[in-house]
């Protein structure tokens, strides 16, 4: 019995070096049709693609370049800008905040890119939220209307920092980023619908980061005009777009309340209860 079962051992173990040396020749076949399927591709002619020319002061194709709607030179204001980013923000095609930069000089408008600030990291940022003179446009139960506030903005220069990003991503950033509640907090309380209309926004009272920024400029640099310069390259920009075929995006809040939003209703139950309050024209 036991010689048998030696003799099928070994019969056993003789299978598995033929099967493994199968297996082996396989793979050293597969490897060899893999590198020559490669050397032929390699020989292929590579398609180079040129990518548009792009203008470099208004970050546009130049064939929709939006200098001709810029300033003839920068604006002169006392109030410097620091806007946060959002990364996801800069890979956008459309976006704002070239726009608001090519209109300022490039000392008053800096704009930093990422999620998480902290004092190491970005020490001049941390000592402008430190300053006095520092305000953060940013919406909420504890911000006060700018337009009220009685500090005189053409005595003393005033800092103001902005969040770039979706509502969502500039929640989060603000919320976890504890240096954005050292300054004073504002919002706007005079402001129309956005006119950056290529883009939908939560709410009818949503406005892009440039938006905010000339509402803001024009109040504390006491000059409707600033706002009129700024707002003039998005008008043109939506008005390309939508002349090839680019269309008006409504916000959400006007697409729910006009039975016109079309998407699966959230299963989310925090999701349902802000959907919620844009029916009921509610603070999000």
């Amino acid at each position: 019995m036991n010689g048998e079962t030696e003799e099928m051992k070994d019969d056993d173990d003789d299978d598995d070096e033929e099967e493994t040396k199968d297996r082996e020749e396989d793979e050293e076949e597969m490897k060899d049709r893999d590198d020559e399927g490669f050397s032929v591709l390699s020989e292929l002619p590579v398609e180079i693609s040129e990518r548009r020319p792009t203008c470099h002061t208004c970050c546009r194709p130049e064939k929709v370049c939006l200098c001709p709607y810029l300033p003839a030179r920068p604006l002169d204001i006392s109030t410097c800008l620091y806007i946060v980013q959002h990364p996801a923000e800069e890979s956008r095609v459309l976006r704002t905040v070239p726009l608001l930069a090519a209109c300022l000089p490039p000392v008053k408008c800096k704009v930093y890119i990422g999620r998480r600030f902290t004092d190491e990291r970005y020490p001049e940022l941390a000592a402008v939220c430190k300053d006095a003179c520092t305000l953060l446009l940013y919406p909420g139960p504890a911000a006060a209307n700018l337009e009220d506030l009685t500090s005189d903005f053409a005595t003393t220069a005033h800092n103001v920092i902005l969040i770039d990003g979706t509502w969502s991503q500039a929640k989060d950033m603000f919320l976890r980023n504890s240096l954005f509640r050292l300054p004073k907090q504002v919002q706007l309380r005079s402001i129309s619908s956005s006119q950056y209309v290529i883009r939908t926004q939560p709410t009818n009272m949503c406005v892009s980061t440039l938006e905010c920024a000339a509402v803001a400029l024009s109040i504390m640099e006491k000059s409707h005009n600033i706002q009129e310069v700024l707002l003039k390259p998005l008008q043109a920009l939506c008005s390309f777009q939508l002349q090839h075929g680019a269309q008006i995006h409504h916000s959400k809040e006007h697409l729910i309340k006009n039975g016109q939003y079309n998407k699966s209703l959230p299963k989310n139950k925090r999701k349902i209860r802000r959907m919620q309050k844009l029916i009921s024209n509610q603070s999000i």
